[in-house]
Parts: structure tokens; C-alpha cells; sequence
């Protein structure tokens, strides 16, 4: 019944750029899945045979054959980018910088770096245009776990 109401039509073109993705291990195991399904829907199989053949459940099945019959294969094969990601605080460049300055001498007075030091650094030499305490400390916790 699904078969009919949303059919899987690959073009030769789009069919070889299938086949690609289904036979690549640099892809992820999901993408390489819904690759076969589409590749076994195209062939006129029906949800419950490709669902066993491929141990899969016939609920994905449906979902990547609906997928790909309303936003094409690339739609039905791909992950969409996450659309309310935040953008990260810290760059590369950033924690460079952070480490950099946790390493260094620390201001005259002080005996060592201390969270809202290192902060308000950040902030006066330009790096960013704010920060919290906690990405800085999370930043140093990641980076000089191993330092001794």
C-alpha cells in the first residue's frame, strides 16, 4: 500500500549516486541504510521484505520512501543541518588564546590566573565580545586535563 502511495523513481543518475553512498564506508551506517532502502523501493520491493532483508523496521522504511518522494533522495539519505544550533563561544583560534594566557605569568599582585581574570582578559584583549566563567572553565578543563 505504501508502495503506491509514495513510489521510489531513481533517475540512472541519481541511481549510481545511490549505489555511491550505499557501498561507501565513509559514510554513516544510517545514510548507508536508507541508500539501500531506496535502492530496494526503486526496485518495486515491498516495505515489509525490505524491512526484514535489511533488519530494519517497516515504520523507516515508510518514513525514508515518504522522505524521498516529497524532498528527493538527498533529503530521504542525508541528515538536515540543525537549524537552532548556537554558535560556539570559543573558536579554535579562542582556546589557543585561553590556554596561552592560562600558562603565562599572572597579573601583577595575583598569584595565579583565577576564572574572572582570565574572562576579563579575554574580553580586553579582543578575543570576544563576551564570555561566561563556565565556558572558561570548561575550556581549561577540556585542554589541560593532563597537564601535571
Amino acid at each position: 500500500m505504501s508502495a503506491k502511495q509514495h513510489p521510489v523513481e531513481l533517475s540512472a543518475e541519481d541511481r549510481s549516486a545511490v549505489e555511491r553512498v550505499a557501498r561507501s564506508y565513509r559514510r554513516s551506517t544510517r545514510e548507508r541504510l536508507h541508500a539501500r532502502i531506496l535502492l530496494r523501493s526503486a526496485d518495486g520491493a515491498t516495505d515489509a521484505a525490505i524491512a526484514e532483508q535489511l533488519r530494519s523496521c517497516v515504520a523507516t522504511v515508510r518514513r525514508v520512501r515518504r522522505h524521498c518522494a516529497e524532498e528527493g533522495w538527498q533529503a530521504a539519505v542525508f541528515r538536515r543541518p540543525q537549524a537552532h544550533r548556537k554558535a560556539r563561544t570559543l573558536d579554535g583560534a579562542g582556546e589557543a588564546q585561553l590556554i596561552a594566557l592560562a600558562c603565562s605569568e599572572p597579573p601583577q599582585g595575583q598569584e595565579r590566573w583565577s576564572l574572572l581574570l582570565l574572562k576579563q582578559r579575554l574580553i580586553e584583549l579582543h578575543v570576544v565580545d563576551a564570555i561566561s566563567r563556565e565556558t572558561v572553565r570548561r575550556t581549561l578543563k577540556k585542554t589541560l586535563s593532563s597537564r601535571g
